[in-house]
C-alpha cells in the first residue's frame, strides 16, 4: 500500500510537471516562430544545454549553503530537547534530518515520521517527545516563512499581489463557495458536541488514556521552545536556517547568465514564489515548484523558457540530488555509527 501512494506521489510531480513543461514548450515555439528559428527549437534541447552552462562553483555554494542550514536545524532541534532532559548527538540529529528529507521524495508527508523515529531509534528520545518537537520546529518555520513572506511583500508590493490574487486567491474562491464552508462548519461542530457528551465514557477507556499519555508527551515537545537554554543562540540558528534557504536561490542564480545579473530583492521575491510551489503534494513540489519559480523570473524580464530553466537547475541540483545523495549517505552512516558506539559502550562496560 506504501509503495502504491509513493508511486501515485512521485506520478502526481511528473504529471505537473509534464503539463507545465507542454505549456512553457508551445510558448517557446512561438518565440521561436517570431525569429525564424522553429525548425531548431527544442525546449528540452535547451535544458539540457543550459544545465551544462551552469557555473559549478555557485551550485557548490549553494549545496553548501544547503547542509549548513540543516546543520542549524539541527543544532536548534538540539536545543528543543535539552529542555526534556535528552542530551543528543548532533551528528544523529543531522543526518536523521538528511533522511527525512529523503523519504519526502518518495513517500508523502513521512518524512517528519522518519525523522522523529530515527532520534528515537538511536538516541532512545520518546516518540511523542521528538515529534513534539519537530512540530515546535515547523510552527517556528512558519511564522518564520510568515516574515519573509512580509519582507518579500514591502520590497515587491505590486508584483507579488498581483500574482498571489491572479493565480491563488482567485482559484480559491472559485474552490470554496459560502454554503461548503457553512456546511463544513457544521459538520464539525455537531462532531464536537457528540465527543463532548460522551467525553466521560471516552476517558475511561484504555486506548483512550494511552493516546493522553502520548498526547502530553507530544504538547511537552512543542512547549520546550519556551524552555531553551540560550534564547539568543536558538534565534540565531532560526535566522540562519532561512538566510541559508535563501542564498541557495541567490547562488543559482548566479550560476546562470540569463539570472546572473538579477538582484537581491528579486530572489527574495523567486524564492517565496517557490516555497509557495513547494506546498503542493508532490516530490518536492515537483511541477508547481518549477512553473512558480518560472513565471516570478519572467516578471523581471527573463523569457519563460529561461526561467524554466533556472527553476530546474536549482529543483534538481537542490531538492533531487542534494537530497538524495546526503539521504543515501544518512542510510550508512546512521545504523554504521549506532553500531560503533555500541560497540564502544561494550568495550568500556567490560573494562570496568
Amino acid at each position: 500500500m506504501q509503495w502504491a501512494k509513493s508511486i501515485l506521489f512521485v506520478g502526481t510531480g511528473v504529471l505537473i510537471l509534464y503539463w507545465v513543461y507542454i505549456k512553457f514548450e508551445h510558448q517557446y515555439i512561438e518565440d521561436c516562430m517570431t525569429r525564424g528559428t522553429a525548425e531548431d527549437c527544442s525546449l528540452l534541447d535547451k535544458l539540457w544545454t543550459d544545465f551544462l552552462s551552469v557555473n559549478p562553483l555557485w551550485i557548490g555554494l549553494a549545496c553548501l549553503s544547503f547542509l549548513l542550514s540543516n546543520l542549524s536545524r539541527a543544532i536548534r532541534w538540539r536545543q528543543l530537547l535539552e529542555p526534556l532532559g535528552y542530551s543528543v548527538s548532533l551528528t544523529t540529529g543531522f543526518w536523521s534530518i538528511m533522511l527525512g528529507y529523503f523519504a519526502n521524495l518518495g513517500f508523502p508527508r513521512i518524512g517528519e515520521v522518519i525523522r522523529g523515529g530515527s532520534m528515537t531509534r538511536y538516541e532512545k528520545v520518546p516518540l511523542e517527545h521528538s515529534m513534539g518537537t519537530i512540530v515546535a520546529d515547523r510552527v517556528i518555520d512558519l511564522f518564520s516563512f510568515g516574515l519573509i513572506f512580509l519582507l518579500a511583500l514591502a520590497f515587491e508590493f505590486d508584483i507579488l499581489w498581483e500574482q498571489i490574487d491572479l493565480h491563488i486567491w482567485s482559484q480559491l474562491r472559485q474552490w470554496s463557495g459560502q454554503s461548503s464552508l457553512w456546511i463544513s462548519a457544521g459538520i464539525i461542530l455537531l462532531v464536537l458536541i457528540v465527543l463532548y457528551r460522551l467525553r466521560q465514557k471516552l476517558y475511561g477507556l484504555g486506548f483512550v488514556l494511552k493516546v493522553k499519555e502520548v498526547v502530553k508527551g507530544f504538547f511537552e515537545g512543542v512547549q520546550s521552545v519556551r524552555k531553551v537554554k540560550s534564547i539568543p543562540w536558538f534565534v540565531f540558528h532560526s535566522i540562519s536556517i532561512w538566510l541559508l534557504y535563501y542564498l541557495m536561490t541567490y547562488f543559482t542564480f548566479l550560476s546562470f547568465a540569463p539570472t546572473a545579473d538579477l538582484g537581491l530583492s528579486t530572489a527574495l521575491l523567486v524564492f517565496v514564489f517557490g516555497s509557495l510551489g513547494m506546498l503542493i503534494p508532490s516530490p518536492g513540489g515537483m511541477g508547481s515548484y518549477q512553473g512558480l519559480v518560472a513565471l516570478a523570473v519572467s516578471l523581471y524580464g527573463v523569457s519563460l523558457a529561461d526561467g524554466f530553466s533556472y527553476a530546474n537547475i536549482n529543483f534538481f541540483s537542490i531538492q533531487i540530488f542534494c537530497n538524495v545523495f546526503f539521504g543515501l549517505m544518512a542510510l550508512i552512516i546512521l545504523p554504521f555509527r549506532h553500531r560503533r558506539r555500541k560497540k564502544e559502550i561494550i568495550v568500556n562496560y567490560e573494562k570496568e
